[in-house]
């Protein structure tokens, strides 16, 4: 499956990395896929991960943005350890891909589940560590073993290789294993509202821009079934509230929130959010 256009082609839009390098990049829409994908993809791709803005890889809660971010999180743990536990597993054996400071498995390792962990960042490694998680570097080190769920929370968008990533997930997964994809939606209100400024767009850690369609026929190119799809409501705030920084240099919590809560709304109709959570199932 070819997920970048042979033929050059006008810029679906074109934005900027508003967080690390200020470089400018262009998204390029596949259509068969209805996917947009970041061109160029730097070389040394590792250093715009490189700053303590990327929240992701730090345990900050200092400033309104990295305090709000904080707060979701410990709520969003819940919900996530919820819903691995409604999917009624044989067993409870669980990888993280891109697991960051080892949050969502520690709260996995109370559940009594079993636990393993992905993540590249050495910074984030260390941070999990400390929580007794001790992630891999890579995916391709796991060999021999079978999860019954699969969870990539906010990932996908910044793996290089999809269809060999998703080809390696499919080894690894029981019959009838589940995996889950949370990922940002560029079809939701406050994607077309914020237009370049958009914050989920992110590249180029962002090399993948996704849509309903893509991640329903990625599904079906790796033997999987899309069998729900669900809005993660918290994300059109907190990417809201970036975007505000990134186009007017200033947070504005109260825009932001107003934008936020216009796109859920908007997304009740639309069904399209700005962040969703896929659950496909092996075949």
């Amino acid at each position: 499956m070819n997920l970048k256009n042979k033929e050059k082609t006008l810029p679906y839009i074109s934005t900027e990395d508003y967080s690390v390098s200020r470089e400018n990049f262009d998204l390029i829409l596949n259509e068969e896929l209805n996917l947009l994908y970041t061109n160029p993809v730097p070389e040394q791709l590792e250093k715009y991960y490189e700053s303590e803005e990327y929240i992701s890889h730090t345990d900050r809660s200092d400033g309104l943005i990295n305090k709000l971010y904080q707060i979701a999180k410990k709520f969003a743990l819940g919900k996530k350890l919820k819903l691995i536990d409604n999917l009624k597993t044989k067993t409870k054996k669980i990888l993280d891909l891109g697991c960051g400071t080892g949050d969502f498995l520690q709260v996995c390792k109370k559940d009594n589940w079993e636990i393993v962990g992905v993540e590249p960042n050495e910074k984030a490694r260390q941070k999990a560590k400390e929580k007794a998680i001790v992630p891999h570097r890579s995916l391709q080190e796991i060999n021999n073993k079978k999860f019954n769920v699969i969870t990539l929370w906010h990932v996908l968008e910044h793996i290089p290789d999809l269809n060999h990533t998703l080809s390696k997930i499919n080894s690894l997964l029981e019959k009838d294993g589940y995996l889950i994809i949370a990922v940002p939606n560029y079809r939701s209100y406050d994607a077309k509202h914020y237009g370049k400024f958009w914050a989920a767009y992110d590249v180029p850690r962002h090399l993948w821009h996704f849509s309903k369609e893509s991640i329903n026929i990625l599904s079906k190119e790796h033997n999987m079934e899309l069998i729900k799809t669900k809005p993660m409501l918290l994300d059109s705030f907190y990417v809201s509230l970036l975007s505000e920084k990134y186009k007017k240099g200033k947070s504005n919590l109260i825009k932001a929130f107003y934008i936020g809560l216009l796109s859920n709304l908007k997304g009740l109709t639309s069904k399209e959010y700005s962040s969703h959570i896929y659950i496909l199932k092996k075949r």
